[in-house]
């Protein structure tokens, strides 16, 4: 019989440095590393407590060779729960130092992704991450970089950071400037119970959200990205750790599904919200009332919404196609 971690997955929101292993970074790190330093409690108080955990694991990528290793390690991971296809997605400026730049970053990272591939059979793409405390040069040199690769390992750009304390009206001229240059791009939207972001959002072209739970606020908005196929990347584990889900709170994937938007389900940090994918979908069937049949209609939104190219694509589906036999 077939099990939940038999199934083929698809993770399109997985951030690199809140998924590194604990033994990955007590190895570069040369010391023990408790369960406290790295996960996130169940119960933090917001999305900035949670965003505190991820200062360790940053200190372990300053290096060419770390960055190589970081993405092997969550390719590894990721193969034990069956992942067929993921995209990692990482800030770089977060890595840059006076020794390792954008050149180095990007090569290092697309190293990682492409040997992953050849030894565990997991395939990938990067998302490089523009952060919403960086000032404009920075988000603007890091974009402009890694334009350079695209279509070569790197698939899109994203927005992350602290949504509340900055929120989506200050980042026009990333919008803008992605636009310009043909980069697809995807913007952590919704996560902070601020509904304007994701609108903000998707008039700037962005092709999916990340998290984006507050949605259903907003019935317009709701049949907008139904109608223009924008895809929300849930993170359910993750969104009741931020509080971007209270307790007792409706989760929003059941709703999205039956309203006809292109919902996902995805990790977000492994090791800071000690999950898997094989976790997220024992949740959501045990208590979110998602059939396990619907786990393949999920598969198959992820597919569609994936930044990979269409041969990725056509394998993507002959696998659960296969699955489906």
């Amino acid at each position: 019989m077939n099990t939940l971690n038999d199934l083929p997955k698809i993770d399109l929101h997985c951030h690199l440095d809140g998924s590194l292993s604990r033994e990955f970074i007590e190895s570069k790190l040369e010391r023990p590393v408790s369960k406290d330093e790295l996960t996130a409690p169940y119960d933090c108080s917001s999305l900035a407590e949670y965003l505190t955990k991820f200062d360790l694991p940053v200190s372990c990528i300053l290096t060419k060779a770390n960055l190589k290793e970081a993405v092997l390690d969550v390719i590894r991971q990721a193969k034990e729960n069956n992942i067929t296809y993921m995209e990692i997605r990482f800030a770089p400026n977060l890595s840059k130092n006076e020794n390792l730049d954008y050149k180095d970053i990007y090569e290092a990272v697309i190293e990682g992704s492409k040997e992953g591939q050849n030894k565990y059979g997991v395939m990938s793409n990067i998302i490089i991450c523009a952060m919403r405390h960086h000032s404009e040069k920075q988000n603007l040199d890091m974009l402009k970089a890694g334009r350079e690769y695209l279509g070569y390992g790197i698939c899109a750009l994203d927005l992350a950071g602290d949504e509340a304390g900055f929120p989506n009206e200050n980042f026009a001229y990333l919008f803008d400037a992605a636009n310009n240059l043909e980069m697809p791009f995807t913007i952590h939207s919704g996560e902070c119970g601020r509904v304007k972001n994701i609108k903000i959002a998707v008039e700037a072209g962005a092709k999916r959200i990340g998290h984006g739970i507050c949605l259903s606020e907003d019935r317009e908005l709701m049949q907008y990205c139904r109608d223009k196929s924008i895809g929300f990347e849930l993170c359910p584990t993750s969104n009741y750790q931020t509080k971007a889900v209270m307790e007792g709170m409706e989760y929003p994937l059941r709703r999205f599904l039956d309203y006809g938007i292109k919902a996902t389900v995805n990790t977000d940090n492994t090791t800071v919200s000690n999950t898997t994918m094989t976790r997220e979908y024992e949740f959501i069937t045990s208590k979110l009332n998602i059939a396990k049949d619907e786990l393949v209609l999920l598969y198959k939104n992820s597919i569609e919404l994936s930044f990979a190219n269409d041969d990725v694509k056509n394998i993507l589906v002959k696998t659960i196609s296969a699955y489906e036999k």
